[in-house]
């Protein structure tokens, strides 16, 4: 089937996808948050599917910008089923993706991806990404 918009019966193979990344136990919360995502004009939730299994997961923001003409593009969340990586997959949902981008008037596409994941990085630097060095986070305290 290919590239496709997620659907809310997704959850259980997408969570699976993000056990990989290493955030497990997603499945107690994610029906809700991929119902929030879906009704956003400003995300583009995705998946890469064949014979009804999810293959590649991708969820892009797209951030209107006050002081730059173009806007951003944010990959917030990129997982390819590890069982498949180097096939392609990640480079046909991802170039989908940057088409998007600049149908939306994005002048860049934006992601954080953290020091570990190596092989994630060299695909980023393949696929036409440049490093950005300064990432700040300020976590908050969750409430009961």
């Amino acid at each position: 089937m290919g590239i496709r918009k997620v659907e809310l019966n997704d959850y259980p193979q997408i969570s699976s996808l993000l056990t990989q990344l290493d955030y497990p136990d997603t499945e107690l919360f994610i029906k809700g948050k991929i119902e929030t995502l879906l009704k956003d004009p400003n995300e583009e939730l995705l998946v890469f599917e064949e014979d009804k299994v999810i293959m590649a997961l991708i969820s892009v923001h797209f951030i209107p910008q006050l002081a730059v003409k173009g806007d951003f593009a944010r990959i917030s969340y990129f997982a390819v089923d590890k069982n498949i990586r180097s096939k392609g997959i990640g480079r046909k949902i991802e170039e989908y993706c940057t088409e998007l981008a600049i149908k939306r008037k994005c002048d860049r596409v934006e992601v954080h991806c953290h020091s570990r994941r190596i092989d994630a990085h060299r695909f980023y630097i393949r696929q036409g990404f440049e490093e950005s060095p300064k990432y700040f986070i300020k976590m908050l305290p969750q409430s009961k």
